[in-house]
C-alpha cells in the first residue's frame, strides 16, 4: 500500500485486497496518515481484485474519522473493477463515497 499526502489531500493506492487479513492495518494506516483538516482523500483502487465486510468496514471506518470533525470533505473511490463497485452499491457505500474513474 501507497500513501501520499500534500498537506490537506490524502491519496493511497497499490492496495491489492482488502479483507479480514490487512482491513485494520488499512484503516489504521490511513487514519494515522489523514490530515487534520483533510479537504479530500482518494483511494485508488486500481489494483485492488478484492474488497469483503472487513475492508467496507475499514472503508466506513475512515468516512467516520474523516467527517468527525467537520462535513465537506470530498471521499473519492477511483476505478473499481466491475465487481468491487458492484458491492459498494448493494451496501450503498457509493453514497459516501464519490466513485470515479481516472
Amino acid at each position: 500500500m501507497k500513501i501520499e499526502h500534500d498537506g490537506t489531500n490524502l491519496r493511497v493506492s497499490e492496495i491489492g485486497e482488502l479483507n479480514a487479513v490487512n482491513a485494520s492495518q488499512f484503516r489504521d494506516e490511513v487514519r494515522a496518515a489523514m490530515p487534520r483538516t483533510p479537504t479530500s482523500i482518494e483511494i485508488d483502487l486500481t489494483d485492488t481484485k478484492f474488497v469483503d465486510s472487513s475492508g467496507l468496514g475499514a472503508l466506513f471506518a475512515l468516512y467516520k474519522a474523516a467527517n468527525h470533525s467537520r462535513d465537506g470533505v470530498t471521499l473519492r473511490l477511483l476505478n473499481p473493477r466491475p465487481p468491487i463497485q458492484q458491492l459498494f452499491e448493494l451496501t450503498q457505500l457509493h453514497q459516501l463515497y464519490e466513485i470515479a474513474r481516472r
